[in-house]
């Protein structure tokens, strides 16, 4: 698996680089702003890239605006955005193209070694995987939305449906059968509208929904530790 990096700190865009070429990738880019990731893209055609939200030059949002020209420009490369804090916003920006290869993580979760992996691998096969402090923040909805018909055990199946996991690791976790899960997850579709027929990605879809039915969260602040 081919990686280009988009991350301005020197000591985690190096601890990546290691990190990944131990796991059996080959990062072929390291570079420090969105111009450069651009650039970098279009060079080397990576199979994945692992971008911060926040580049220079303001350390706002390049990173997610740089995430977003690749995916339209290079065919929705599949893009693993890293964040320092729990920004709701642009996870639902990221998915809102419905195609799926998305991953949003908080920069805590890289030291856990296996669960980033697996998501930076589920991203890139063409997955989602969003960050459990990500979705443990869009738990409560606003009223009126199609997410209130949810029985419980609904949502808890799209919360871990949001993080990125297939129905055999919903199975597990939510400690149920395989039909179980296949029999949440119809519901949730038909509940939020998504036909048996929808050509689009309906998982995707479906955590959109998640998305935008959940309230605005308030301004960034520091992440909890794990």
């Amino acid at each position: 698996m081919r990686v280009v990096i988009a991350e301005d700190n020197v000591l985690l865009s190096s601890g990546l680089e290691l990190l990944l070429e131990k796991k059996g990738c080959q990062v072929v880019a390291v570079v420090g702003d969105g111009d450069a990731f651009l650039d970098a893209v279009a060079e080397h055609s990576p199979d994945i890239a692992i971008v911060d939200v926040r580049l220079p030059p303001s350390f706002r949002d390049e990173g997610i605006h740089a995430a977003l020209r690749a995916r339209r420009e290079h065919g929705a490369l599949p893009i693993l955005v890293l964040s320092q804090y729990v920004e709701r916003e642009y996870a639902g920006e990221l998915l809102s193209d419905g195609r799926g290869g998305i991953g949003y993580l908080l920069k805590d979760r890289i030291g856990r070694v296996a669960e980033f992996v697996d998501a930076l691998r589920r991203v890139a096969s063409g997955g989602t995987a969003m960050d459990p402090e990500v979705v443990a923040q869009l738990l409560t909805h606003r009223a009126g939305s199609p997410l209130e018909a949810l029985t419980p055990r609904e949502r808890e199946s799209l919360a871990l449906m949001a993080q990125g996991h297939d129905n055999a690791t919903i199975a597990e976790r939510m400690r149920i059968s395989g039909n179980a899960v296949h029999k949440h997850i119809g519901n949730i579709f038909a509940k939020l509208g998504l036909a048996p027929d929808d050509s689009g990605h309906r998982r995707v879809r479906a955590v959109l929904a998640y998305l935008d039915g959940a309230p605005q969260p308030p301004g960034p602040g520091p992440t909890t530790s794990h």
